[in-house]
Formats: C-alpha cells, structure tokens, sequence
C-alpha cells in the first residue's frame, strides 16, 4: 500500500478501509505513508494545542484527527480546529483551520496535495509551521497568494479564532502557556490576569500583583481540566488555589493537559 498521488487519476483505496492508527491518509484514493513525528516536531505540536484550543471561539479542537469528506480521501492535520465531534470514526467534511509542522523530513509534494486538498474541501485556513531554517509561519487560504508570518507577527483565523495567535506561541511552550492562560482567563469572565487581580483586591481575596497571578494561574488550571470534562474533586480544587508557587503552578498546568483523571494531578 502506498502511491503518489501526483501521478494523476484515481487511486483504488477508501477512506473506510484504513482503521485509526494506520500510518496512512488517502487522496483521491492515492495512499499517503506518514512517517512518526520527531521529537522537535512533536514537542512543538504539543506547544501549538494550548493557545489554539483554549481560544475563546473555539468549541472543539484535535491532534491528528482523521477528516472523510470524501470517500476516496482521509486528511489529518497535526493540529485541527472547529468540527471535531466527540465521536468515533472518521469526520465528515474538514476544519475550518487546520495546522501542519513541516521538520527536515517533510515531503513537500505531499504537503502540497494536502493544502490543496484541505482547501477545495472547505478549510478556511491551513497554517504551516516551518521548524527547518528560520522559524517562520506559512499561511495558506482558498484563492489568495501564501503569506509568510515571522516571529513578532501575529496571525488570525477570523469567524475561527477570537484572539490573534504569536507565531512563537506555535512551537515555543512558554510563549503558549501565557496565551493559553490568557485565554483560559478569558473563557471564566476575565480580559487578562490584571483583571483577576483587579477584582480579587476589589473583593478582599487577595493583595498584590503576585498573589492575584498565582491565583490566575490556579482558576486556569481548574478551569483547563473542566474544559477536558474532567470531574474536579474539592480536595483536588482546594489544593490547586492554595498552591502560591510559580514553578509549581506552570507543572501543575502542563499535567492538567495529559492526566486522564483529576485526582492523577496531584499524584507524586
């Protein structure tokens, strides 16, 4: 198995052939390998989520899931915002925005087909992170020339995303989180962490710029698990909010991302 799809026709796979897992997507029944991501581009993938699936527009957001909107085709994105249902099988239709990382082992003729596959069916936007060379951001949209972001820029996915996206906050963890928060601040009522200080002071809950970040950083992670639908239990709520430490809290947040279970974020 295993064709390029370049040489023009179709191909005689279907998407309903491949299982989840089968190191393959399809187009136009052409089958597509895809090799395992590196550890530079799946740290950077990992980084990409955060600020991507906390917007405050955003409804439902995946990694490497698997689009049908065809019978003959199956495209997944690295990382894929709006339309992914919390179901199984394969989704019908695309993204409305979908990002791909580009490392040094990147076919760029299959990157190409998938640009242009994900576009004729209906992607608003496909961002493209480049982690060879200068870093920079390849921004592709149906019937408009690729523009290129580099770091210091900012990108949007208007009627996608609510907020302007860094280009550092695609790869860089740090430059993420603090979107993320940002974000995730803004889904609980609040515009930035000055806000929940602001209103902690108001209410006599807290006094100063320290203590009103760490317990900006404590609603986030709380409010990140909830988003995942995980079920916070009051041992695990209280424990978070008492935790006043920077470092602590930034680890804290990074396992609210992976655990499967609430109680596992305090785990030793």
């Amino acid at each position: 198995m295993g064709s390029d799809p370049k040489l023009g026709g179709k191909g005689p796979f279907r998407a309903d052939q491949l299982r989840s897992g089968d190191p393959y997507e399809l187009s136009a029944g052409h089958a597509i390998r895809c090799a395992p991501t590196g550890g530079r581009g799946s740290a950077a993938n990992a980084a990409g989520i955060l600020p991507l699936s906390t917007d405050p527009a955003v409804l439902s957001a995946g990694v490497d899931t698997g689009f049908a909107p065809e019978p003959d085709m199956l495209r997944a994105p690295d990382i894929a915002i709006g339309n992914v249902p919390n179901e199984p099988g394969w989704v019908k239709g695309v993204p409305p925005l979908a990002v791909e990382y580009a490392d040094g082992a990147q076919d760029e003729a299959t990157l190409a087909t998938k640009i242009e596959d994900l576009l004729a069916h209906g992607t608003r936007f496909v961002w493209v992170v480049r982690l060879v060379g200068p870093r920079r951001v390849e921004v592709h949209e149906p019937g408009v020339p690729m523009d290129v972001a580099l770091p210091g820029a900012e990108l949007r996915a208007p009627g996608v995303l609510a907020n302007p996206v860094a280009v550092e906050a695609l790869y860089d963890p740090e430059v993420a989180m603090e979107a993320a928060l940002r974000n995730l601040l803004q889904r609980r009522g609040f515009a930035n962490l000055d806000a929940v200080r602001d209103a902690g002071v108001a209410s006599g809950r807290m006094a100063g710029k320290a203590e009103g970040k760490a317990e900006g950083k404590a609603a986030s992670i709380l409010a990140l698990l909830r988003l995942r639908g995980l079920v916070v239990p009051a041992e695990v709520e209280a424990r978070v909010q008492a935790t006043r430490d920077d470092a602590a809290l930034d680890a804290l947040f990074a396992r609210a991302l992976a655990v499967a279970h609430a109680e596992e974020l305090l785990a030793p």
